[in-house]
């Protein structure tokens, strides 16, 4: 997972993947099948393990904790000490060639998965009066995920974690935006 969130997909090449597991390329193929369902299943863990803030914040009870949990869970994530900077789905899909299209696809894919629970959380949140009726959920969280990504983006860039809690908590004084 460290290689792939590190490298990205196409810089992961075989050499270090097998080397982080210390296995052989044919132990890799014998248990993954290729490379590109390795990643498949590096996503599925770091989706359950580091970016695992998510599922929790569409538990929070108002609309606000939602985007609170989201934008907290994206700096805390991609500003970890002794991890990678930035997301592993972000920094996987940025370059990726066309022999990647199916991770480039899977990634878009996972991106608006994101998207759509927080849209349908925020359709929850609006249904039961937390939000104004002037809200737009689909928009706040199309506003949302965008900001998250950003964030992760700004973070592999090397914002340090202080400034981009400042602009989370910015963006969230504002709550709703629109």
């Amino acid at each position: 997972m460290l290689v792939f969130w590190e490298h990205g997909y196409e810089g992961a090449g075989t050499a270090l993947l097998t080397r982080a597991m210390g296995i052989s390329t044919t132990s890799m193929c014998a248990a993954f099948g290729n490379k590109e369902q390795l990643f498949r299943k590096v996503l599925e863990r770091y989706s359950d393990g580091p970016g695992g803030y998510f599922a929790r914040a569409m538990e929070e009870p108002t609309a606000h904790a939602v985007a609170s949990a989201v934008l907290g869970g994206v700096v805390g994530t991609t500003t970890l000490p002794a991890r990678p900077s930035g997301c592993l789905g972000v920094q996987s899909a940025l370059a990726v060639s066309c022999s990647g299209e199916p991770v480039r696809a899977l990634l878009a894919d996972w991106r608006d998965e994101a998207y759509t629970r927080v849209r349908d959380r925020l359709r929850r949140a609006a249904e039961e009066g937390d939000l104004p009726a002037s809200a737009d959920p689909a928009l706040l969280a199309r506003h949302l995920t965008a900001l998250a990504h950003g964030i992760a983006v700004q973070a592999a860039s090397g914002v340090p974690r202080e400034e981009l809690r400042e602009l989370a908590d910015a963006s969230l004084r504002a709550w709703p935006p629109f």
